[in-house]
């Protein structure tokens, strides 16, 4: 909203400082404070608010220390989270923008789905939520959005990248003296379904290449790859969420490669430089991370150990599908299973538990297990270690997970 504002007032009145607005970098900054003032100064009201209608977690009893304590603690935090998103990125952001309309859609609409699973928990005290079937669904539909708009928006493009002419002149020394040309962009944009792939010099591969070209199916390929990214990362993200504090910390370093990553594809000078697919108007998703950087950060001023507040599937849900739809926007999805390196290992610790347990149940007649209790966050539990500690070292892991990431841009 601000943007057009005062973008009006430089371009016609030349009011100082209003061009400040035009860049990137400020709006970014803009939008962390906003998100971090908005959960310090409305966070306690929501979580009053939360507490008056008896909105709180249910815990279920596993044996794990502490665990019980949290009983009655509010949840559907998410509320909190997502708004401070929100907020910043409608007054600062670029409405016009076909990513950050599509990260508003994401946004909004996995938040409307962990919304109504917290409700079915609070309000009709089933402890199931919303059934699994159900969360499929609403997963596949955004798939379907974000695989749509990215193979037939016209506004979703990718430039190659071209050198200009050398120029050759003659200096007044009477010496010819040659200047390199500056990257260009090609002369018209491409519509393509191309991504990245880590470790490969040509580190671009294109969906429609596994399906010759044919422009139905590799929509359908694309619309599944989007299903599939949107799923596994949303489901992740949602089973990481178990201790207070997780899965906040271990969102931010994720975010903030992602942002990183947003600016140097949508600027063409980096792009040509690290030899990466260079995304026009992709840079402007770099004031949507920094929001949901500075409303995860805000977040812990509230759910760190002891938690005031849980984030429920209203925030854990909406994080991992925020983080694959904006991977799939910058055409990075293919470095998640990397960047989100805790969240494939929470889910694989419950896929390989349960296989286990049945495997060996139908063979010897008796459940074993591998892992004391998953997710993998709980085993650690059961062997002593201290809530905050797993924490920090879940976060430590995901820091040292991004860093690899951003070096992928150099390792070919």
């Amino acid at each position: 909203m601000l943007y057009p504002i005062f973008k009006y007032l430089n371009e016609h009145y030349d009011m100082p400082g209003a061009g400040m607005f035009q860049y990137i970098s400020f709006r970014s900054a803009v939008a962390v404070i906003l998100a971090l003032l908005f959960i310090i100064f409305f966070g306690r009201r929501i979580i009053r608010l939360l507490q008056r209608h008896q909105i709180g977690e249910e815990i279920r009893d596993l044996g794990l220390d502490g665990q019980l304590s949290k009983k009655g603690t509010p949840t559907m935090g998410g509320i909190i989270i997502l708004l401070a998103i929100l907020v910043p990125i409608l007054l600062v952001g670029r409405l016009d923008n076909v990513y950050v309309i599509l990260m508003i859609v994401s946004t909004l609409w996995l938040g409307l789905l962990g919304f109504l699973d917290d409700y079915i928990k609070s309000f009709r005290h089933n402890k199931d939520g919303l059934k699994g079937k159900f969360k499929i669904v609403g997963q596949v539909g955004l798939g379907i959005i974000v695989g749509t708009v990215m193979c037939f928006s016209e506004q979703v493009v990718i430039r190659e990248k071209v050198s200009s002419p050398t120029a050759v002149y003659v200096s007044q020394t009477g010496y010819a003296e040659v200047e390199q040309g500056a990257p260009m962009l090609s002369p018209t944009p491409q519509k393509t379904t191309k991504t990245t792939i880590p470790f490969v010099k040509d580190n671009e591969f294109d969906y429609g290449w596994l399906v010759g070209g044919n422009d139905l199916l590799t929509w359908l390929l694309y619309i599944a790859v989007a299903i599939f990214v949107v799923t596994a990362v949303s489901n992740g993200a949602n089973l990481t969420d178990g201790l207070d504090g997780l899965l906040t910390t271990v969102s931010v370093p994720i975010m903030l490669v992602l942002g990183a990553l947003a600016y140097l594809s949508g600027h063409i000078v980096y792009a040509d430089y690290l030899n990466i697919m260079y995304i026009p108007e992709s840079a402007e998703l770099v004031v949507f991370a920094a929001a949901m950087s500075g409303a995860l950060l805000g977040f812990l001023w509230y759910n760190s150990f002891p938690a005031q507040i849980f984030m429920g599937d209203t925030g854990s849900l909406s994080i991992g599908g925020i983080i694959a739809v904006f991977a799939l926007c910058i055409r990075k999805e293919l470095l998640l299973p990397l960047m989100c390196g805790i969240f494939l290992a929470e889910a694989l610790s419950v896929m390989v538990q349960v296989s286990y347990f049945k495997y060996t149940k139908k063979k010897y007649g008796e459940g074993r297990r591998i892992l004391l209790m998953s997710p993998l966050h709980h085993h650690y539990q059961k062997k002593g270690l201290f809530e905050t500690k797993i924490v920090m070292r879940f976060f430590i892991v995901s820091i040292l997970l991004c860093a690899f990431t951003l070096v992928t841009l150099k390792i070919r």
